[in-house]
């Protein structure tokens, strides 16, 4: 089985911290040169150090906010002047909690600009380095929610559908050319924004936060939530030459929890 990226570029999007940083640290580990993509810029300046590397591996970063559509494509367009980008995670933090009638309607179109619109401008700047190469990899790190709605995550539940399936179209039409698109779907994964949900559930409520964990865990199979690692091992996969004839696809990385529809 052929897993390594040695000789691939990978642009991983929101790459700081949880997943984005997890999958860009086993990217590196399986030979990729990975440019990490995200807002705070020493952030990343402290975490590129801590990519795994040899004497092949040049691994860089650039500073790119979603919620400015002309930046991103400026910095996206820099990259592959120079770089042919053979894998590219689109992974962007979720929007505010909530009961979907509580949201206000920026709420939608501020999520949908930071994922779907982000997502395709990406795309389409690295589709012609990667057609030809003849080897692309378009991971999209999503939610469970495309399977079927979260609680109190109206605006998250309603665009990341949007986003898988702009991913199934996206698939079918660069399927010919050597590039798969497939979606990582994360349960509960033990991150910054779980601990962020968290503790708005539970004022939200009037209760403990310990209150609101046990009844998350209760929900999942496996009594535990996910290690970013864990995602970002499926992730990982998807990019390798081994899922060459795996696209279109959303795969569940939950501990069991979402129900078969």
């Amino acid at each position: 089985m052929e897993l390594s990226l040695k000789g691939k570029t990978a642009v991983i999007c929101g790459s700081t911290q949880g997943i984005g940083l997890a999958t860009a640290r086993e990217l590196a580990a399986l030979g990729a040169e990975c440019i990490l993509l995200a807002r705070n810029r020493e952030s990343l300046k402290a975490v590129v150090p801590t990519l795994a590397t040899d004497h092949l591996q040049e691994h860089s970063y650039k500073v790119a906010d979603f919620r400015d559509t002309q930046q991103v494509e400026q910095t996206i367009q820099h990259i592959t002047e120079s770089k042919t980008v053979h894998i590219l995670v689109n992974n962007t933090s979720g929007p505010k909690t909530g009961p979907i009638m509580e949201a206000d309607i920026h709420e939608f179109t501020d999520a949908f600009q930071q994922h779907l619109v982000i997502n395709h401008i990406l795309v389409q700047a690295v589709i012609a380095g990667m057609t030809a190469a003849g080897y692309g990899r378009i991971i999209n790190v999503i939610s469970t929610s495309v399977k079927t709605p979260l609680k109190n995550l109206g605006v998250s539940n309603t665009i990341r559908a949007a986003v898988a399936n702009w991913a199934k179209t996206m698939a079918s039409e660069l399927a010919p050319y050597g590039i798969t698109v497939n979606n990582v779907l994360p349960g509960t994964t033990n991150t910054a924004r779980l601990q962020s949900i968290l503790e708005q559930n539970a004022a939200r409520r009037n209760t403990a936060i310990t209150t609101i964990e046990e009844e998350l865990l209760n929900e999942i199979p496996m009594k535990r939530f996910a290690d970013p690692k864990e995602i970002a091992a499926a992730a990982a996969f998807l990019a390798t030459p081994a899922a060459g004839y795996i696209t279109g696809t959303s795969l569940c990385v939950d501990g069991g929890k979402t129900p078969v529809l």
